[in-house]
Parts: C-alpha cells; structure tokens; sequence
C-alpha cells in the first residue's frame, strides 16, 4: 500500500472514531515521546513517573507507549506521525523543541490529542499545552544559595536561552540577592539538555570561577557528581526530579525542584476515558501540586531551612510572587514598579536579565 493511501485510510478510521472522545472510551492508548532516556534520573525520569501513574491508575484501561532519545526537529516529526497512525489517542511530547511538530501532526490526525509541554502553540483543536512554574522552585533555591555561599559567587547551568530557562534564572537571582546583597551569578551556557560530558565541563567552569552553589537547568546528575569533587565546598540541587540519591546527601544535593507531572497526566487520560476531554493551556506550580520542593538536609542550617520553607508555603498560598517589583531590566530601565508583581505574558516571553546579572544571553 502506498504510503499516502496508508494516511488517507489511516485517516479515515481515525474521522469514524471522532464521536468517541466526546462520548468517552472504553481503552485508551497514551504515548510519550521523550527527549532523553528514561533513566537520565532527572527530566524525562519524572515524566515517565507520570506515564507510569496513569498505567497504575486505570489498569487494562489504558496502553502506554513510549519513545526515548527523539530529537527535537524532524525526527520528531516522523515518530509523532508514527504514533498517530499506530492508533495512539493522546500523544504527550514532553520537550519545548517539539512544539512545531507537534502542530505540524496535529493538522494531519485532528481526532488524535496532542499534548505539548512548556510550549505555547496551540494552532488546532486538538492540540493543548501543559506547562509548570518552575520560577517558583527556582527562588527557593536562590534563597538558600544566597545564604549558604561562602565566596558570594553563585552559579546556574542554562540548557537553552529560552524564557523558560531565562526566568529561572532571574527568579534564582532575585530570591539571592535579596537575602544576601553582595552575590554575583555566573551563568553557563550548556546548549543541551542532556549531556553528562557537557554538564560536567559547565559545573566544572563555574568552580573554576569560584562559584561554590550550583543550580543548573539540565537534565542529568553531572552538575551534583563535579559539586561531590570539592569535597563539601560546593553545594547543588536536585533537578526536575529529587535526585535524593545517598552519595549525594545531605550535600552537595541540599534540595530540589521536583517536578510532577502524575497528576495532570491522569486528568489528561482520565478525560478521555469520562468523555470530558477539553482543549486547553496550563501553568501550574507549587500551590498545584505540580512543582515540589525535596527535602532539605541536615546540611542546611534549621533557621535557612525555616526560611527557605516559609517562602515556598508563600509561593504556594499565593502570598508572594518571586518577580515583585521593584525590578529593573540588566539595562537598568524599569521593569516592574514597586509592589507589581510580573504579568504571566512578561515572564511567558521573557528575553531579558534582570538588572544585577552580568553577560549577555546567547542569540
């Protein structure tokens, strides 16, 4: 069968099914592409987690599926089109670089659920976007950092120089510098998400700057294994999920940002199953459930711990926002007046350091 008579039928089974999700279904198959490997212990490990609570869920109710290591761009596309046509329901693609594929399959299958995360593109019916506040968590971090740093020199390991990873940045900051005026952040730029060998030369630079606190915003254990080196003279955080491994606690792993995506990926599936299915956009964090903060250790002093506990359970009442002004752009022009707290567009597409933060983000 020639392989555009294969979509037309394909197609076409899929437009005689179209009534089901509005009336529920009796099976559901769930597929994940992922960016790494299930076993990075950190991104695509918490995703799985959630892949593996909808199974738990729901039973013989549902399918999974799933594909590592797809690269963002047109290998992407080609394993997203594989999937509809393997009779996938709900397709949840779990890195940003997806988002153009994802709506690019989205057009050629309507009655499949694509579901995008930390995108924005929602250019069909059938395509939603799920997001998590990970500014939120970052500011924890940034509070302990500028209170636990020795030499005042803070570090962070950026993957790419998009508004997801900007705002943490500037949260991780902010939160610092208002704990302790004199820290400098040095940011290094890894350009992966996932790659040991490159996460370990970006933890490695920034102790060579003297930075003894890391955060980064990648995907492996490599930054927390180069901060085990020093012997207890740089500390770091568990990323994406708690990375709570013994070897590396209580430090250099002090805490972490953990992020859960078990819950909105039941929902998800579990609407498709009641019939209640709708398109839609989420950006939820710490008050939702779907940003955690890890256990803090024995490694931090019980008055930071304190602290750091009481900015979270804030965060998460809704009491304080990390991005209150006043904050100036890194230019120095006003950003946010005093007591304003940062409109979700601003941080959605935030292209900018905060005033404070030296070096230029990578175009």
């Amino acid at each position: 069968m020639k392989r555009r008579t294969l979509l037309a039928s394909a197609a076409m089974g899929l437009m005689l099914a179209s009534g089901a999700f509005a009336q529920g279904m009796d099976k559901v198959k769930a597929c994940f592409v992922y960016v790494g490997p299930i076993g990075d212990g950190g991104w695509t490990y918490q995703h799985h987690q959630g892949a593996l609570a909808v199974q738990e869920k729901f039973g013989d109710k549902v399918e999974i599926q799933y594909q590592e290591n797809v690269p963002e761009g047109a290998d992407a596309e080609r394993v997203l089109t594989q999937m509809a046509l393997g009779g996938c329901n709900i397709i949840f693609t779990t890195s940003f670089g997806y988002m153009d594929a994802t709506n690019a399959v989205a057009a050629k299958f309507p009655d499949v659920k694509f579901e995008h995360a930390t995108g924005f593109k929602r250019d069909h019916a059938n395509v939603s976007t799920y997001n998590a506040r990970f500014y939120e968590g970052r500011a924890v971090e940034g509070l302990i950092a500028g209170r636990m740093t020795k030499s005042n020199k803070i570090g962070y390991i950026g993957s790419f120089p998009i508004p997801e990873v900007i705002m943490g940045i500037n949260s991780y900051y902010l939160a610092a510098k208002k704990v302790n005026p004199e820290v400098q952040l040095s940011v290094v730029w890894a350009f992966t998400w996932f790659d040991p060998a490159k996460e370990a030369d970006s933890a490695k630079a920034l102790i060579d700057q003297g930075v003894d606190v890391i955060a980064s915003h990648t995907d492996s254990t490599a930054p927390l294994a180069e901060a085990a080196k020093t012997g207890g003279k740089v500390i770091g955080f568990g990323q994406a999920s708690d990375m709570a491994v013994p070897e590396y606690m209580p430090t250099p792993r002090v805490t972490s940002i953990i992020d859960n995506w078990a819950p909105y990926y039941v929902e998800r599936v579990g609407a498709l199953l009641d019939g209640t299915y709708e398109q839609k956009d989420t950006w939820a964090g710490i008050g939702g459930g779907e940003v955690q903060i890890g256990e803090i250790t024995e490694a931090i002093p019980a008055e930071v711990k304190a602290e750091a506990e009481a900015l979270r359970d804030a965060i998460g009442a809704g009491t304080f926002h990390p991005f209150t002004g006043p904050i100036n752009k890194q230019d120095g022009s006003p950003w946010l007046a005093e007591g304003a707290t940062a409109p979700d567009g601003d941080l959605l597409g935030m292209g900018f350091y905060v005033e404070g933060i030296t070096g230029d983000i990578p175009q």
